[in-house]
């Protein structure tokens, strides 16, 4: 078959004459297109914990955030750092749901007494939504915010307070 009659049959079927990777001819010089750029080849997925490690990091950096987790979660999580090789945990407080573009995020702060609850909070939001499509490239489309606690100046923390029994 000749270089033009090839061509005249891969335009009957639909190919445009000279597209590498619609050229159905074998041999050597026949570059085939195996899927497009090698970035774009297979599906990557993220973890909801994933996403909630990054969003209670990025919280925590806020000036005015005392702590993550509503009061029970906190005893909970202050027993558990007591126990031999027991870690802080950066998820307290802070639950993810990681669809394939998009993620939605609920956290539970306490903030320190005497600061603008409404500009912690606002802090929080964007440097969360920052962090987590810097890091993920999955759009943010809502960070919903539960102030449980206020922590005052005279009260002993209950992490620090469980450390020392």
């Amino acid at each position: 078959m000749t270089d033009d009659m090839s061509q005249t049959a891969q335009t009957a079927r639909g190919a445009r004459p000279g597209d590498p990777a619609a050229d159905t001819r074998k041999g050597p010089g026949v570059k085939r297109s195996p899927g497009g750029a090698p970035a774009t080849r297979g599906r990557t997925t993220i973890a909801d914990g994933v996403v909630e490690k990054i969003a209670g990091l990025a919280a925590r950096d806020v000036v005015g955030v005392h702590a993550m987790g509503s009061g029970v979660s906190r005893t909970f999580g202050a027993v558990r750092d007591r126990v031999p090789g027991g870690r802080p945990s950066v998820t307290r407080g802070v639950k993810a749901e990681v669809g394939e573009v998009q993620t939605a995020l609920d956290l539970e702060i306490v903030v320190e007494y005497g600061v603008a609850i409404a500009d912690v909070a606002r802090a929080v939001r964007e440097n969360v939504v920052n962090a987590v499509e810097r890091m993920t490239e999955l759009e943010v489309v809502e960070v919903n915010i539960a102030v449980s606690d206020v922590k005052l100046p005279e009260e002993e923390d209950e992490e620090s307070e469980s450390r020392l029994q």
